[in-house]
C-alpha cells in the first residue's frame, strides 16, 4: 500500500514505552471523534496519558500501526480482552482495525470485547469479524 507515493508497511508492531504519550494522544483524538456515539472520556488528558504510561503499558500488550510520520491505529490486549482498538479518524476504512483484530486472534485463543451499544458502526465491525453480542442480564 502507498501513502503519498511511499511504500508503507501496515503491519502492526508492539508499541514502545516511550510512545505511551503518543498512543494516549491517538486514543484521545479517536475517542473524541466518536462523540456523540460514545460518551466523552471522564478523565483529563493528563490522567489518560499517565494511565497509558503507568498502567496500560506495564500490564497489557500494546500494538500500533504507523504511517511514515505518525501512529494511525492502536490496540490494547489483556488476557482475553481487547481493551482498546482505535483508528485515527482520518485513517478509518483502510483495513487497519481489521489488521489489528487479525493479530489479536493470532495472539489469543479466546477473545472478548465490549463496545458502547450506541456505537452501531463498531458493533457492525466486530460482528462482521465473527464476534457475537452477549446477553447481559
Amino acid at each position: 500500500m502507498r501513502n503519498n507515493g511511499k511504500e508503507v508497511d501496515w503491519q502492526p508492531r508492539r508499541a514502545r514505552l516511550d510512545e505511551a504519550p503518543v498512543v494516549a494522544d491517538l486514543w484521545l483524538l479517536s475517542r473524541r471523534a466518536s462523540i456523540p456515539l460514545i460518551p466523552l472520556p471522564t478523565h483529563s488528558d493528563f490522567e489518560v496519558r499517565a494511565w497509558f504510561k503507568e498502567v496500560v503499558f506495564p500490564s497489557k500488550d500494546v500494538w500500533v500501526i504507523e504511517a511514515p510520520d505518525h501512529l494511525v491505529a492502536l490496540m490494547v490486549i489483556g488476557n482475553v480482552w481487547i481493551e482498546q482498538l482505535y483508528v485515527h479518524p482520518a485513517w478509518n476504512s483502510r483495513g487497519l482495525g481489521s489488521r489489528l483484530l487479525e493479530l489479536a486472534k493470532r495472539e489469543r485463543s479466546r477473545l472478548e470485547l465490549w463496545t458502547f451499544q450506541s456505537n452501531a458502526g463498531a458493533r457492525r465491525f466486530y460482528e462482521r469479524r465473527g464476534f457475537v453480542t452477549a446477553k447481559v442480564e
